[in-house]
């Protein structure tokens, strides 16, 4: 089966400046795949070479197994959905809608036809005599999608759609999306520099930094085994613990000693037989930090901690206390009886950490 969206060996330079370094990407036909990073990293344009809006240096592309590199954008067979939706003010939903059909010729009972099933798909039916100065950002959000819809293309691009929104209806829209791709099944690439939405809708993720690829995985790939320590601090929210210590071989497995201030350093004893250098940056993610009370399995290795600090969270409380010269957070149960300033039992689960090389970063286990 060929794939969808196929992207190899690209690079995009201004001049002198490369901004993209050979990018290798590709998905299959009904895949979301979530392009994510810090503001600057080149994730949008990268968009913007899939849609023709920015020519590429070098490299190639195809959509749908066709060589799209110095295709136009017309002809490429993609709809845009942008974070300022770009309606028209003076015409109702429905025109906007329908606008892109008309202009390329589509008879009016086809137009009538996709207009009635995406309003019905987007829940916007109520709102087609209305014009866009009348809709909230959620309503025209979901007509600049209607309007992307009735295209019917090969694939769906998305610059940081939801961006515009507040909080909780980007939550809302979040989940519509969601919704909306599992009943279309359409292939989608969508562009955000915010990690819980990129961990919520994709399939696949590609975490970018400077232009270059870091990490390709699902979801839970990204986030159980980040691919180095960059990858480990932005993906998770709070982001994973990344503690300095020292790996010592001994005839059970490795000794993992963790340094604390004005206290003896704790050990942790890993079973597994991991070829690791003496200096290691350790990563646990602060749910595999818990109350010793709850939480027992053969991986798990207790420690006496002195708590800093307490934040109440709810469902969660989280735990501050100080290791290896940073602060590390463990995610305990709303009715832990830790407090601030005393000494709490927690539980490691060595079964999900990862180990980082201090000096490149990279993960070693």
């Amino acid at each position: 089966m060929s794939k969808i969206l196929e992207i190899n060996n690209l690079f995009k330079s201004y001049g002198p400046v490369e901004i993209l370094k050979d990018i290798n990407v590709s998905i299959d036909q009904g895949d979301f795949l979530v392009l994510v990073g810090p503001s600057g990293c080149g994730k949008s344009t990268l968009l913007n070479c899939i849609a023709g809006l920015e020519p590429i240096t070098s490299g190639n592309l195809s959509i749908g197994g066709q060589d799209m590199t110095t295709v136009s954008p017309k002809d490429r067979d993609i709809a845009m959905v942008f974070q300022s939706y770009a309606l028209y003010p003076t015409m109702t939903v429905a025109k906007n809608i329908t606008f892109g059909m008309k202009v390329r010729g589509v008879d009016q009972a086809t137009q009538d036809e996709k207009l009635a099933y995406v309003a019905q798909q987007l829940q916007i039916e109520p709102l087609l005599k209305r014009k866009p100065g009348q809709l909230s950002g959620g309503q025209r959000q979901r007509v600049a999608m209607g309007r992307a819809l009735v295209r019917d293309p090969k694939l769906f691009l998305f610059d940081e759609p939801l961006s515009n929104l507040d909080a909780k209806l980007r939550v809302e829209m979040r989940t519509e999306l969601k919704a909306l791709h599992q009943r279309l099944g359409a292939s989608m690439v969508y562009v955000t520099h915010d990690q819980i939405e990129a961990m919520t809708l994709a399939t696949k993720i590609v975490v970018m930094k400077g232009g270059i690829i870091q990490q390709i995985g699902t979801p839970a790939e990204i986030y159980n085994r980040p691919a180095n320590l960059f990858v480990a601090d932005f993906m998770g929210s709070p982001a994973m613990n990344l503690i300095p210590a020292k790996a010592v071989k001994n005839g059970k497995g490795t000794a993992i000693q963790i340094e604390r201030n004005g206290n003896t350093p704790i050990v942790l004893s890993d079973t597994k037989n991991l070829d690791l250098p003496e200096d290691v940056i350790l990563g646990v993610r602060p749910e595999d930090i818990s109350d010793a009370s709850l939480r027992a399995n053969n991986e798990t290795q207790e420690a006496d901690c002195v708590i800093e600090i307490v934040e109440p969270a709810g469902a969660d409380t989280f735990a501050v206390m100080e290791l290896g010269g940073k602060h590390v957070t463990a995610r305990l149960h709303s009715e832990t009886s830790a407090k601030a300033g005393e000494t709490q039992r927690l539980a490691f689960d060595l079964g999900k950490v990862s180990y980082f090389a201090p000096d490149t970063g990279k993960r070693l286990n």
